[in-house]
């Protein structure tokens, strides 16, 4: 006789759209860095060609300069990726409390820390009446959880959970620092387009200065693809970001859901923190894919929807109920 009992439904549910969720979050992340790469190359033509360098004859100058410049952007993002979380708590204006001020709270979250084996996270509470939480940091052993006095007073204790649940689960998933890298290389994108338009703009009479130099038409051609590729790179790397955060909010669902037992619990706390009116005051486009939920109330169509920081609450809602 076989003593071995089956794996409950729900529980293969769960797993399966964990394991599905990470091998599309690391799609996403194969995709950002090839497009990273691509962007540093062009920037290399873009510039070995105002500099009067044929890349087509001297191609290893031309990687130099790409390699170089990549270097230096690699220096500032890790410079920007320390900071980013004590920027996030400034931004949020929240305040790191004890057990004595919130001893539910901390009780909840010191459960979860024993239950899912990670370090006991910092925790904040921001004084607004919307309900919300997230999590930051770099790593587990760096972690912070906020949540709103607004989230403290209008959900239950199982609900609390849920949601605290939610956000160990990206700190146990790593999605704090995913996306902490992400956010800053978008940042880093963005902010090297801008130099790089303005380069190519004041310095087009320098570069017909340098006609004879740089090669003709294909020279051209290349610097035209290289310019254009510089201009989307920024908007192709947010849709990738937001797209990565979408599908480790879900994997966060699953996980939460399967740290705290109660996928029930967290449908209803999403419902709650969806439906509710107050808009959190402190809501940043900078932060807004933090939060369990976006505070950012927006209208619904295909552009937001390629961009959007969370996939749709009544989505996330219905596969939690199924589970």
């Amino acid at each position: 006789m076989d003593d071995s009992s089956p794996v409950p439904q729900e529980r293969v549910l769960i797993w399966d759209r964990i394991d599905a969720n990470k091998w599309r979050t690391l799609l996403l992340i194969a995709s950002f860095v090839v497009l990273t790469a691509l962007f540093f190359a062009a920037m290399g033509t873009v510039i070995a060609l105002y500099a009067g360098v044929d890349p087509e004859v001297d191609p290893m100058l031309t990687l130099q300069i790409a390699a170089a410049t990549g270097l230096i952007a690699t220096v500032v993002g890790v410079i920007m990726y320390y900071a980013a979380t004590a920027a996030v708590l400034s931004i949020s204006g929240g305040h790191e409390v004890t057990i004595a001020q919130e001893p539910e709270l901390y009780r909840v979250v010191e459960n979860l820390s024993i239950g899912s084996g990670l370090p006991m996270p910092k925790i904040w509470v921001i004084e607004d009446s919307a309900p919300n939480a997230f999590a930051a940091g770099r790593d587990p052993g760096r972690a912070h959880v906020a949540v709103t006095r607004g989230l403290l007073d209008k959900l239950e204790k199982r609900e609390l959970e849920a949601v605290m649940a939610h956000e160990m689960s990206h700190i146990g998933n790593y999605d704090i620092r995913i996306m902490t890298t992400a956010a800053v290389v978008v940042g880093l994108l963005a902010l090297l387009a801008d130099v790089m338009l303005r380069f190519t703009w004041y310095g087009a009479g320098a570069r017909r200065s340098n006609r004879g130099k740089g090669g003709g038409m294909v020279a051209l051609a290349l610097l035209a693809v290289s310019i254009l590729f510089i201009v989307l790179s920024p908007l192709i790397a947010s849709a990738l970001r937001f797209a990565v955060s979408r599908q480790r909010e879900f994997l966060a669902d699953a996980s939460g859901a399967l740290l705290c037992r109660n996928p029930a619990a967290l449908a209803d706390a999403l419902e709650k923190i969806a439906a509710d009116p107050e808009p959190l005051e402190v809501a940043n486009k900078a932060t807004a894919h933090l939060y369990i939920e976006n505070p950012l109330k927006e209208h619904k169509s295909f552009l937001n929807g390629l961009f959007a920081t969370h996939p749709p609450v009544d989505e996330r809602i219905k596969l939690l109920r199924a589970m």
